[in-house]
């Protein structure tokens, strides 16, 4: 009867409850089986080098130059998903370092010891100014470095100093930031990685110097 329809027809739905039950199976399911699709996804989306490398390009032309042909940390910085952080030493910053430094970090036969020396100026995530200020060190795709803060007054700088507000790492300051995209580009007015570094640049001699 018609009555009897009804009744198995309602007896064949699941309840409500059922149907939350079954589709949050279905999304545990499904989840598991697109996760590394989503990740890839993300990762293509998040990992676009390209504006932050447009953006040295343009802003810090002495940097790019020294990082941008390292295709090894370019990888290593694509595999980052929220953006990555850049201590970028500008053009005043190499003028410290002489001709001699400079010629080092052109010299095709350093280009181990070079890639080295830019990867502690590179984190694979979005670091801030005010985050560095609170950290207290940070982990750079080439090592460690100490984040300490500026201070200034007092006797010699020293005795009675105060904190300003401005941030050190590995002893160079943070002159300013940008945002570039997801990612955040520090100006540094020197290089950040430690200075033992050059010493693997210093076992060959420059042609042309004495």
């Amino acid at each position: 009867s018609d009555r009897d329809k009804v009744m198995t027809s309602s007896r064949s739905r699941p309840s409500p409850r059922g149907m939350v039950r079954a589709l949050a199976m279905c999304g545990v399911v499904y989840g598991f089986q697109t996760r590394p699709e989503v990740r890839a996804a993300m990762r293509r989306q998040a990992t676009d080098t390209s504006a932050v490398e447009s953006f040295l390009t343009e802003r810090f032309p002495s940097f790019a130059r020294m990082v941008t042909s390292h295709d090894e940390l370019w990888k290593k910085l694509q595999e980052s998903v929220d953006g990555v952080t850049v201590f970028a030493p500008n053009d005043a910053a190499f003028e410290q370092l002489g001709e001699k430094r400079q010629a080092q970090l052109q010299d095709v036969r350093n280009g181990e010891a070079a890639e080295k020396i830019g990867a502690y100026h590179f984190i694979n995530e979005p670091v801030t100014k005010d985050q560095l200020f609170a950290s207290g060190g940070v982990i750079t795709l080439g090592g460690e470095l100490t984040v300490g803060q500026t201070v200034s007054g007092g006797l010699f700088g020293v005795f009675g100093a105060q904190e300003d507000g401005g941030v050190t790492v590995n002893g160079a300051n943070v002159v300013d930031s940008f945002q570039v995209g997801t990612s955040i580009v520090h100006e540094m007015n020197k290089f950040v990685s430690p200075s033992l570094l050059w010493r693997y640049c210093d076992q060959l001699r420059i042609p042309g110097s004495s």
